[in-house]
């Protein structure tokens, strides 16, 4: 093994950082035999000979509680982190627990929260900056769902991880402490039995978990419950899925920094979205087909929001479709005169003219960005009036779209 981890060095130009550093011996092995009497060092850090500087110790720490016969190689490492100019957008990712809103109790208590905030806004001044008036109603909402729905617990990626599971771990840790301190027999004994207890305790937990999840699934299946359904199976099915984020530039090559990689991803969609320049685009003259466009009416806007979907997800506005479809008379009337606002002044928010470009992976080589779709989330406030919008538009574009066309 020793010939073969030489001549893979030496054919790699790489350096085996595990021996240059001098330590105690009790940190330099990494391995001890069932019977405590063999130690060995067989477990090494390899790296390339013009970055080895940069790993200033090696080290072996017994005390890590791994549960392995192995024991944990740590190394210092110094890192040349470049300064980034310009910091990347953030978001606010506090998910609302939409799920509440189909309680009675907790949907009223959120129609009586947004109402009450909303009873100052209801004389909306059609003076006021557009921007202005829309940030006013999109803090009103956040802070209402925040009160009533409340806001979604993250999940857990072991639900069935306790604080009695963090107990069997933490007398695991102890008996190895006392087993390192004093390699008696009495210590090995005690050690391989609380391994043993910890272990048929996770077994019997990740067990129960299981089966109250199948049985969740059953229940589900039972009252129709399709969307919970489908994304529990799905989840059992893939499983973890590890996260991507390394990306090929346009020669081929792999490119990993954070910034490289947006500025990348800001290359590729910019290449497929922007089709045709600003200049190649003819112009024409427009001529309104009506002198006078009515306002929208509290129909078409009831209409347009009952033509909202559930269940997507979020745009640069964080408000889900959920909590507009159960605002109240009051908040409806706030939207309504906002979007009128709009309407007059011919003016969106600057906040409704961006979007956030998702990529969702097709299949293939998770390097390559051809392999993957962009779908654009919009404002969920803006998707109002592109449907009023589009209402207005339809018995126009009925009379020019021919049959041929299918109606695309």
């Amino acid at each position: 093994m020793v010939m073969v981890l030489v001549n893979f060095t030496t054919s790699k130009n790489l350096v085996v950082k595990s021996t240059m550093f001098p330590h105690r011996n009790i940190h330099k092995y990494t391995w001890t035999s069932p019977d405590g009497k063999t130690l060995s060092l067989i477990d090494h850090i390899l790296i390339v000979r013009r970055r080895h500087s940069s790993i200033l110790d090696v080290r072996s720490f017994r005390g890590a509680d791994c549960d392995t016969d192995h024991c944990l190689v740590v190394a210092k490492l110094r890192e040349r982190l470049a300064v980034s100019k310009q910091a990347a957008p953030k978001f606010d990712r506090e998910r609302v627990n939409l799920r509440k809103l189909n309680e009675l109790e907790v949907k009223k208590k959120y129609q009586i929260e947004i109402t009450n905030r909303f009873a100052a806004l209801e004389n909306l001044n059609v003076h006021e900056d557009i921007n202005r008036a829309w940030e006013n109603i999109k803090e009103n909402i956040r802070t209402s769902a925040k009160e009533s729905p409340g806001l979604q617990e993250l999940k857990q990626h072991k639900p069935w991880f306790d604080k009695e599971c963090v107990g069997f771990l933490d007398q695991r840790k102890q008996a190895k402490m006392q087993w390192i301190q004093d390699p008696s027999r009495s210590n090995v004994d005690n050690l391989n039995n609380v391994r043993h207890d910890a272990s048929r305790h996770f077994r019997n937990k990740k067990k129960a978990y299981m089966k109250s999840k199948i049985e969740e699934l059953e229940t589900n299946s039972k009252i129709k419950n399709i969307r919970d359904l489908y994304r529990s199976i799905s989840d059992f099915k893939k499983g973890y899925q590890s996260r991507t984020i390394v990306v090929k530039d346009e020669k081929g090559d792999l490119v990993a920094d954070s910034h490289s990689t947006m500025a990348r991803w800001k290359n590729y969609f910019s290449q497929l979205l922007n089709v045709h320049g600003v200049g190649d685009v003819r112009r024409t003259e427009i001529h309104a087909a009506e002198p006078l466009v009515p306002e929208p009416s509290a129909f078409e806007f009831l209409l347009a929001i009952e033509k909202l979907k559930i269940h997507k997800s979020l745009g640069i506005d964080q408000i889900p479709a959920e909590l507009i479809k159960a605002g109240g008379r009051t908040f409806r009337c706030t939207i309504h005169k906002l979007i009128i606002s709009i309407w007059n002044k011919e003016e969106l928010p600057e906040e409704w003219k961006e979007l956030i470009i998702v990529s969702v992976y097709d299949k293939r080589d998770k390097t390559d960005q051809n392999n993957y779709r962009g779908i654009s989330l919009l404002p969920t406030t803006y998707k109002i009036s592109s449907n009023i919008l589009l209402s207005r538009l339809i018995p126009y574009a009925e009379t020019i779209i021919g049959v041929h066309q299918c109606g695309f």
